[in-house]
């Protein structure tokens, strides 16, 4: 049942006959009635009157009073200034809720025939993954997701940034200072211990630089000669040569980083559909930016470098090949989307996670691609993102300060662990039950957090805060399923059915059930809107205000105290339908929710 549809049906009647007025369904705006005044929806009369030729109160107040004796669905409503506030019928609010009851894969739309492409992690191979890397995948699998609830058919890629200077740095520090250590001398995750031969290079780097300006060498000078950069720069040459001790060094050091990559994934609950990789798809970059050369599209400088002039276009010039032939991440990238749209030739719309420090980078990405003749281009879209900070601050990874994700994750889990032995939320537990809730709880908390905030919005991650049982918390959401879940497993004990059997002889709510019916009603809406917005913050704060809602009705209403059979029974499957559309919104966050805590 399409409530606002009805409305806009019935309110157009009321113009056309009480006022005369033409006025077509379409036309009609409704927007959710505020809670200090009754009705849950509200029409604004202001932009009306003109059709009414009476004041947008007494407009209000008139079709008010059609509503109440024609529409089938209108029980009341009242007149504030201008703002026609509708309330329902029981009995509507009933039909409503056996609509939802009785719905196949509510909340999901059927599948539209379109195909999207979601990029999202794409991280260096010479450290772990960080803070960063968790809102980073946590949004773009999210996104992922909501888009496959809109119907769409949705491939999930990263890009795999395997090469270049920042490679070399921690393969040259491994050579001169690794003496021959691996993952399981150290007894150290692949990617951790790569990324602490990067901090080490960048330690003695450092050191080689102050030398050199103590000796009278200018700064910049010296951070060209410093003889461990200019190794790096040489094993590079090397490595794009293919060099065999240099390649299989590489794909040593890699092979080590992405046995590590998959144990983080794996616990932050995320997965790839297809991985590319930079070192497969630079050349193809190259060779792209050699032809648009010859096409004149782009043009070399007398060093050899080649560039793109987009002063016309209100930007600057942009270095494409380095004037040693050598790649950019600019080159990969145009060789990337290329390679994409040939693999999957039907994708309507590619979308980038990446930071928002890069926003200049793809408006560049993009404008390149259609210099090139690509039409897709302008279909090509970056999901920017704003940075997440600590109390602590920003994170520098050359100085190996970064918050790791293993490490924060842990952190979680085990403040989740001692938030619920504190309350003694584990009774009756085994230690594999209570180990498998702590992850539940804590992972849960992280990914919500992160979530919850627009994603264009810099913000800060509060552990503690996020890990707490009241509030807008993951936690939180994840008790009020779990509450519900014992409602039901009680209800079983006591016989009352709930299966999806449509309610009927029952048309008396409780205020608070008509305002859960609503946010269950408006469920389609929000994954609608977090689809066409990419943001899941819009399901984060939807799920909340529900699980909040329904907190409220089980403080205030009783259910098994109720005598009346057939409202008890209709509770009990109002309770069911909440705890499913809590688990589905969740898990469109990549959040699970617990049946017991």
């Amino acid at each position: 049942m399409n409530i606002e549809q009805s409305l806009q049906q019935d309110i157009s009647k009321a113009f056309n006959e009480v006022f005369q007025a033409n006025l077509s369904p379409g036309e009609i705006s409704l927007q959710p009635t505020r809670k200090e005044f009754e009705g849950s929806h509200t029409f604004v009369c202001f932009p009306y009157a003109r059709l009414s030729k009476k004041n947008p109160e007494e407009t209000g107040r008139t079709v008010g009073e059609y509503l109440k004796q024609h529409s089938e669905i209108v029980a009341d409503f009242n007149v504030v200034k201008g703002f026609l506030n509708i309330v329902l019928s029981d009995s509507t609010w009933v039909s409503v809720f056996n609509s939802i009851l009785n719905a196949e894969n509510y909340g999901t739309f059927p599948a539209n025939g379109k195909e999207v492409m979601i990029e999202y992690s794409s991280p260096n191979t010479n450290k772990p993954l960080h803070l960063g890397h968790l809102r980073n995948n946590f949004l773009g699998w999210s996104v992922a997701e909501i888009l496959k609830a809109n119907g769409n058919k949705v491939h999930k890629v990263q890009i795999i940034n395997d090469r270049g200077i920042h490679i070399c740095k921690s393969m040259v520090a491994w050579l001169k200072y690794g003496n021959g250590e691996t993952p399981e001398t150290a007894d150290k995750k692949g990617d951790k211990l790569v990324g602490d031969y990067y901090v080490k290079f960048d330690q003695e780097y450092k050191k080689q630089i102050a030398g050199l300006t103590a000796k009278g060498m200018v700064q910049e000078q010296a951070e060209k000669e410093a003889p461990i950069m200019k190794e790096a720069q040489e094993m590079l040459l090397k490595w794009e040569q293919k060099e065999p001790e240099t390649y299989a060094l590489w794909q040593k050091m890699n092979g080590w980083v992405y046995t590590g990559f998959d144990v983080t994934y794996h616990q932050m609950g995320v997965d790839f559909d297809k991985l590319y990789y930079e070192s497969e798809t630079y050349l193809l970059g190259k060779d792209e930016v050699l032809k648009g050369v010859e096409r004149g599209i782009f043009f070399k400088k007398e060093d050899g470098s080649v560039w793109v002039d987009l002063t016309a276009e209100g930007l600057d010039q942009k270095l494409l090949l380095r004037a040693d032939g050598t790649s950019v991440y600019m080159t990969q990238d145009i060789g990337t989307a290329i390679l994409r749209f040939r693999d999957f030739p039907e994708i309507a719309k590619q979308i980038y996670t990446v930071g928002n420090e890069q926003e200049y980078h793809f408006k560049v990405l993009f404008i390149i691609l259609d210099k090139l003749g690509y039409e897709w281009a302008k279909e090509c879209y970056h999901l920017s993102y704003g940075m997440v900070d600590l109390p602590t601050g920003r994170m520098k990874s050359r100085e190996g300060t970064v918050v790791d994700a293993d490490d924060l994750m842990q952190e979680m889990i085990d403040t989740a662990r001692e938030h619920t032995e504190e309350l003694g939320k584990i009774e009756g537990f085994t230690v594999e039950q209570a180990a498998d809730l702590y992850e539940t709880l804590g992972v849960g908390a992280l990914k919500y957090f992160l979530l919850k905030v627009d994603p264009k919005k810099r913000m800060l991650f509060d552990p503690n805060e996020s890990i707490q049982f009241q509030g807008n918390t993951g936690p939180f959401i994840q008790y009020t399923h779990a509450r519900i879940s014992a409602i039901l497993r009680k209800a079983g004990q006591l016989g009352i059915s709930s299966a999806n059997e449509e309610i009927a002889g029952f048309d008396s709510l409780h205020p608070i059930e008509k305002n859960v019916i609503y946010l269950l009603n408006d469920y389609t809406g929000k994954v609608k809107e977090a689809g066409t917005n990419y943001s899941p913050d819009i399901i984060a704060q939807y799920v909340y205000d529900l699980a909040k809602e329904y907190n409220r009705f089980y403080q205030e209403v009783s259910i098994f105290n109720e005598e009346d059979q057939q409202a008890l029974k209709f509770r009990i499957a109002f309770s069911k339908v909440v705890a499913e559309t809590i688990n589905k919104a969740m898990g469109l966050l990549g959040i699970s929710v617990p049946e017991r805590m």
